[in-house]
């Protein structure tokens, strides 16, 4: 039930309103609990940080964790999460004619370009990177990753094989295509891991150096014949 101070503040409201308002402060609350993970995570280690300790971070309960992530795991790759569905969103926004690989060259670009101040909102790069050591550092959370990696560079393939009319069983090119474009992808995360600046910009640069080296032998259009 309302208490009289929260019924007082939406009473007369439109339902919009008071919908926009909960939507907001529901992300606030899942954001805070993402930033005090990582910052748990990076200070005590993944596996002595604890779902109470996260909750009592951000003065919330228990309960309210686990009505935004099912357990610990799902926390900790919160920011991958993130940058995974939005690249997954700009692969599928790229004009039907547009040949794979640029395509997917230019929905990582659109991603970084769009995606920075929402992950700023949520944890400060340095803390971003940081976490990314922790996850390769800690077994049972590289296991995860890798599984992740799997799985996100399967959709990628099915989705490329949707838009070029293709059977992704009878035909390997979107699995062999997004298999290099994720091995080019690891090497420029890897160099923007090491180095000092830990910006959505230089990723963003770093990717687009990297797949420029490998896009003149994978961009043609798969639409022509290739003689063979």
């Amino acid at each position: 039930m309302k208490t009289e101070q929260e019924t007082e503040q939406t009473a007369g409201r439109p339902s919009g309103l008071c919908g926009g308002l909960r939507e907001r402060k529901k992300r606030r609350t899942r954001d805070a609990l993402v930033r005090a993970a990582l910052e748990l995570f990076v200070a005590k280690g993944y596996e002595r940080t604890t779902v109470d300790e996260i909750a009592d971070a951000v003065d919330v309960s228990q309960r309210t964790f686990f009505r935004y992530f099912s357990n610990k795991e799902e926390v900790a790759f919160a920011l991958q999460e993130l940058i995974e569905t939005r690249f997954l969103t700009e692969v599928r926004a790229r004009p039907a004619g547009e040949p794979p690989m640029p395509a997917l060259r230019r929905a990582v670009t659109k991603a970084w370009l769009t995606i920075d101040e929402e992950m700023k909102a949520v944890a400060p790069p340095q803390l971003h990177m940081r976490m990314y050591q922790i996850i390769e550092s800690t077994p049972a959370l590289l296991a995860v990753h890798l599984r992740r990696q799997q799985e996100t560079e399967e959709r990628i393939a099915q989705e490329i094989a949707r838009r070029e009319g293709l059977d992704i069983d009878a035909d390997p090119r979107p699995r062999v295509l997004v298999a290099a474009f994720a091995g080019a992808m690891r090497v420029a995360g890897k160099v923007w891991g090491e180095g000092d600046d830990w910006t959505s910009d230089a990723m963003r640069k770093l990717s687009d150096r990297y797949l420029a080296a490998l896009e003149p032998a994978l961009a043609q259009n798969w639409r022509t014949p290739s003689g063979n």
